[in-house]
């Protein structure tokens, strides 16, 4: 399947075919490993929430910035 393909789909076909996608990759049993600038940029986040410097948006901030 390509892309095009995909993009004929609908809204609801497409999320499906996620939902089928994540849901075979949870019965392999070999666990895939986040990379390891994942782990940095959740000990970064950590510390800045630790440290106070951690800046907080409430979801309706967040909606009114991806408007734009």
């Amino acid at each position: 399947m390509n892309i095009q393909e995909i993009k004929k789909m609908s809204k609801i076909e497409r999320l499906q075919a996620m939902e089928a996608l994540w849901d075979s990759l949870i019965d392999e049993e070999a666990e895939i490993e986040s990379p390891e600038w994942h782990q940095d940029i959740l000990e970064e986040r950590k510390r800045k929430i630790e440290s106070g410097e951690a800046e907080f948006i409430s979801l309706e901030e967040l909606r009114a910035t991806r408007k734009s």
